[in-house]
């Protein structure tokens, strides 16, 4: 599974490509495929996402996981104070799909 991330240019938050836009979640990303490179591009160039890039994942129950570390803390928020991570029921973030 591959999935497109960046960040969004107006607030810096971590975006994943959702299908028809972009989601401050990743449990809303979908599977890029091979058009993942090309959908960044597209994305980047339209200025509705900074640094776009493809990463690997793995479908679970609980939706797509990111491979590499680095993108499951990106995924989750801060590791200092886990009560600042994203969840998508926050009632304060709301649920943002852009």
């Amino acid at each position: 599974m591959k999935l497109v991330t960046g960040n969004d240019l107006e607030t810096g938050d971590v975006i994943w490509w959702a299908g028809d836009g972009w989601s401050r979640h990743v449990a809303q990303a979908v599977d890029a495929g091979s058009a993942g490179e090309s959908i960044g591009a597209k994305e980047e160039a339209a200025r509705r996402v900074n640094g776009p890039y493809v990463i690997d994942a793995t479908l679970t129950a609980d939706g797509p996981r990111p491979a590499h570390i680095k993108d499951r803390i990106r995924a989750a928020g801060p590791t200092c104070r886990p009560d600042l991570g994203i969840k998508p029921a926050d009632a304060n973030r709301g649920d943002w799909v852009i």
